[in-house]
């Protein structure tokens, strides 16, 4: 379940009686001030490895303290634990790498030195506000949802194609209603509206600043149903709309979506932004798109080197690559699929059949190709990486059991 910073008002006295682990010696000094009336123990980054489940209701590390490896150690000893204490990273340094692999954790947060004690204060009680619900998703007392993300590694090549038939499959398998949100991230010229034949209502602009009125009363209004069970979150054409869509109001619509459903597919645009990273980590599956031929091959396999340096190696993400419109062929210049496994240097996760009159004339009329001609050779491809996907733990459960 994607599950990003949130901006809501921390109650008060949330810190009296809690259990803080303090990593860095500097940290002493805020057991008067903004620790005033925690049970404060202090401790190394080592012992983070073996640290009991519910030992500790915050983790607060002095990033300027320790070495980059050892902060990556770090990050890494608390995404393997079942449940983890909300943490907190302050510093004057903080490495880019370190920040997008603690958005991966339920509930962490960053805070740059030079900092006050009210806003140390107010930090350490947005989180521990924060924990009950994340901590309930943990032990089970609440389910999490799934998120896919599914971009294209050239222009054209089918991805919100791929993104449609993939959001009905999973609505059509789940058959409950309000089970798949398809959320269109092309906020400038976003075509799924288009092809759905639906009305794009949302206009994250207006949120500015205030990203954090954005809840599940509010997503509502931005969400046009599709059929049972799918719903779409698509924005209004913009064509300035990467510059005035703020960073947090994207990442706060995306996590108020994995709390409303059960699965979240992102049709992601191919060019990063501010949000990139931070949406793909919090995904279980990304899905990069390619075409049968060479330069959209060197792309796919570009794009995913740049995903896997950018949030993979560090949360367990490893993209799957997808290759769209495949024709029978005994003679021409398209590579075979053997031959495109070689340019990409990794096996290809499925291949979806060319069908182009199903997929025109679905478009035409409105809708996915799955209910117009349900017999098309691309809604039975898509069915296959489907139900072989759906049926796997959710990355961050594999991520866990691997460490």
């Amino acid at each position: 379940m994607l599950r990003l910073k949130s901006t809501s008002p921390p109650p008060s006295n949330l810190i009296d009686g809690r259990r803080v682990l303090a990593l860095g010696a500097a940290l002493a000094n805020l057991i008067d001030g903004p620790l005033q009336g925690a049970i404060v123990q202090m401790g190394a980054i080592p012992q983070l490895q073996n640290l009991a489940a519910g030992a500790f209701d915050l983790v607060l590390i002095d990033a300027d303290a320790w070495e980059a490896p050892a902060l990556a150690a770090a990050v890494q000893a608390l995404s393997a634990l079942k449940a983890c204490p909300p943490v907190l990273v302050v510093g004057a340094n903080l490495p880019a790498g370190l920040v997008r692999n603690l958005m991966r954790l339920e509930a962490a947060d960053i805070l740059e030195a030079p900092y006050t004690d009210q806003q140390m204060a107010g930090e350490i009680q947005n989180l521990l506000a924060r924990a009950q619900p994340v901590l309930s998703a943990a032990t089970g007392e609440a389910g999490g949802s799934r998120c896919w993300a599914v971009t294209g590694a050239v222009g054209g090549c089918g991805a919100t194609t791929v993104a449609i038939e993939i959001a009905y499959g999973l609505a059509t398998r789940s058959g409950k209603d309000r089970s798949v949100c398809l959320v269109d991230l092309n906020l400038t010229d976003g075509a799924a509206a288009a092809y759905l034949g639906a009305a794009p209502t949302m206009r994250l602009s207006d949120f500015g600043n205030a990203a954090d009125r954005i809840d599940a009363a509010m997503l509502q209004a931005f969400v046009t149903p599709v059929c049972k069970g799918l719903d779409l979150v698509a924005g209004v054409r913009d064509p300035s709309a990467f510059e005035t869509v703020g960073r947090d109001a994207i990442l706060r619509m995306l996590e108020v979506a994995c709390e409303v459903y059960d699965w979240v597919i992102l049709d992601l645009p191919r060019h990063r932004h501010s949000w990139t990273l931070e949406a793909l980590a919090g995904c279980d599956e990304v899905l990069v798109i390619s075409e049968l031929t060479v330069p959209a091959l060197l792309a796919a396999r570009a794009q995913s080197d740049e995903i896997e340096v950018g949030v993979g190696v560090a949360v367990g993400l490893r993209p799957r690559i997808v290759l769209n419109r495949l024709a029978n062929r005994m003679f021409g210049p398209a590579p075979s699929v053997t031959e495109a496994e070689k340019a990409l240097q990794r096996k290809a996760e499925a291949g979806v059949s060319s069908d182009w009159e199903a997929a025109a004339a679905s478009v035409n009329l409105g809708g996915p190709i799955a209910q117009h001609r349900p017999k098309s050779k691309i809604v039975k491809d898509i069915q296959q990486m489907v139900e072989r996907l759906a049926v796997q733990p959710p990355r961050r459960d594999t991520a866990q059991k691997a460490a």
